[in-house]
């Protein structure tokens, strides 16, 4: 039996093994399992695989993505270019393995974010400055937008929350968190910024999938600002990962 997984600390916030559990029944796969992985230290991760022999692919989630690099023989080139990824794929033949990595959540990020760029939204601030933040940064390039980066140090460019006053945010149409605040169990947990200067215009997203509408989310949804979640970023960049490990060419 093929073995897949996610790798990560903690996993307990994560959706992504009952998804593949439920892809697996729904779609008559019986030759597949989907495990957690909970490494306390990314260091574990070659055990990890050499303890596997049926180990074929793992997502990677907080706070991984970018410390999973140094572990890889292989990266794909968005993967270069973000100095990120989310998904490893293990090759094995003979006695040698040879680990790949790529990020799907590009694709889920450009799906969810598509719709609601319009020639009107120009200006994006991103809450965090993490694996993920690296991938949005990526999309938000793509689609035309400029970005600033918003963290708790607030060194050089990168702003602090305490700069995010009444004209910064007047000047912004899109923020997106991509900081792990409002994740289960925490649910209560949100961004330090001033909800009261949001407004209708304002288009908020949220990685944060567990719970699905995040207290960052309500907040703005009580304010009138179109929300996205990240639920639908998470099927989407599980399906990729379905599509990269099963491709005989990638």
């Amino acid at each position: 039996m093929r073995k897949f997984g996610l790798i990560g600390f903690p996993l307990g916030h994560s959706f992504s093994r009952k998804y593949f559990t439920d892809k697996f029944e729904r779609e008559g796969i019986a030759d597949c399992s989907y495990l957690n992985f909970p490494l306390e230290n990314i260091k574990e991760l070659p055990g990890l695989i050499l303890s596997e022999p049926d180990l074929y692919g793992l997502n990677v989630t907080i706070p991984y993505k970018s410390a999973v690099l140094d572990y890889i023989d292989k990266a794909d080139t968005e993967v270069d270019e973000i100095g990120a990824a989310n998904v490893l794929k293990i090759r094995r033949k003979n006695d040698k393995i040879k680990i790949c990595a790529f990020n799907s959540d590009i694709i889920g990020i450009r799906d969810s974010l598509s719709p609601v760029v319009t020639p009107a939204v120009k200006n994006a601030i991103i809450l965090g400055s993490g694996g993920s933040s690296k991938a949005v940064v990526h999309v938000l390039g793509k689609l035309g937008l400029n970005v600033q980066f918003v963290s708790r140090s607030g060194r050089g460019s990168v702003l602090s929350y305490n700069n995010l006053d009444k004209v910064t945010l007047s000047n912004t149409h899109m923020i997106i968190n991509t900081t792990p605040l409002g994740m289960y169990p925490r649910i209560y947990g949100k961004p330090d910024i001033d909800y009261d200067l949001l407004e209708e215009r304002h288009i908020l997203f949220d990685l944060v999938y567990n719970p699905e509408e995040t207290a960052f989310l309500r907040e703005g949804k009580k304010r009138g600002c179109r929300i996205i979640t990240g639920l639908g970023m998470l099927y989407a960049q599980a399906e990729r990962s379905w599509e990269i490990w099963n491709d005989p060419d990638l």
